[in-house]
């Protein structure tokens, strides 16, 4: 016996369950078209003097006193110091030791926050908040507007953003976009298997891997975001 339809729980799931007998779609796909226009040109609207920026993901569950959160804090504070805007996704976390970097550098603080089916805590650090309703409308803002990605260690949200880049840059839609993956010791397993496995049975190319650079070092990080910025004719 079909159960009852019942309502999103969100405006995503309204919109990519709108064919499921099971989902009660609230709004038209004019609305929707509609509600993904308004998201974007308030976006572009907000962020149009931010670049350059730096966009930085990792975990919402890692707490302050952490080394990763301390290790986000300062490299997001690096970042700002070296003239950089810091983007996250406005959440707490890892995202707001970064926000909270960026604020002790005196550098813009972004946070794009998403709705969510639980609720998603908006750090006190972001002194620019936008909230979005789609992923795919705050997935651009992240790139538009920054010159490189910072990728800390995360969930399957930072994950998604992290081959989302790889993706962009692999295809040629983005050029000269550093993507840096902050803690060998985490990323570790992963490239390997990654090496082992998808260069190996070439699934990726030879040059595929090298779209990423795995440091330790936030000064490091700093370099390479300020050497793709040059290349993208972005320096701060």
């Amino acid at each position: 016996m079909p159960s009852e339809p019942r309502r999103p729980a969100t405006p995503d799931e309204e919109l990519l369950g709108a064919e499921s007998p099971l989902i009660v779609s609230l709004h038209s796909d004019a609305a929707r078209a509609e509600r993904a226009h308004t998201e974007l040109e308030r976006g572009f609207e907000a962020l149009r003097d931010i670049c350059p920026a730096v966009s930085i993901f990792g975990s919402a569950r890692t707490p302050p006193g952490d080394p990763d959160y301390e290790l986000a804090r300062e490299t997001a504070r690096l970042l700002g110091e070296a003239g950089y805007a810091v983007i996250t996704g406005g959440g707490p976390g890892l995202m707001e030791a970064a926000n909270r970097g960026a604020r002790e550098a005196g550098a813009r603080s972004v946070g794009l926050n998403i709705e969510l089916p639980f609720e998603q805590r908006a750090n006190e650090y972001a002194d620019l908040r936008l909230d979005f309703h789609y992923f795919f409308t705050r997935k651009v803002m992240f790139v538009r507007y920054a010159v490189g990605f910072v990728v800390f260690p995360g969930g399957f949200g930072t994950l998604d953003e992290l081959f989302e880049a790889l993706v962009l840059i692999q295809t040629g839609k983005v050029r000269h976009f550093p993507v840096l993956l902050v803690g060998s010791d985490w990323w570790g397993g992963m490239l390997d298997w990654m090496r082992e496995r998808m260069l190996k049975d070439a699934k990726v190319g030879p040059g595929d891997l090298d779209l990423m650079q795995v440091t330790d070092d936030p000064r490091e990080v700093v370099d390479v975001i300020c050497s793709g910025a040059e290349r993208q004719g972005l320096a701060a």
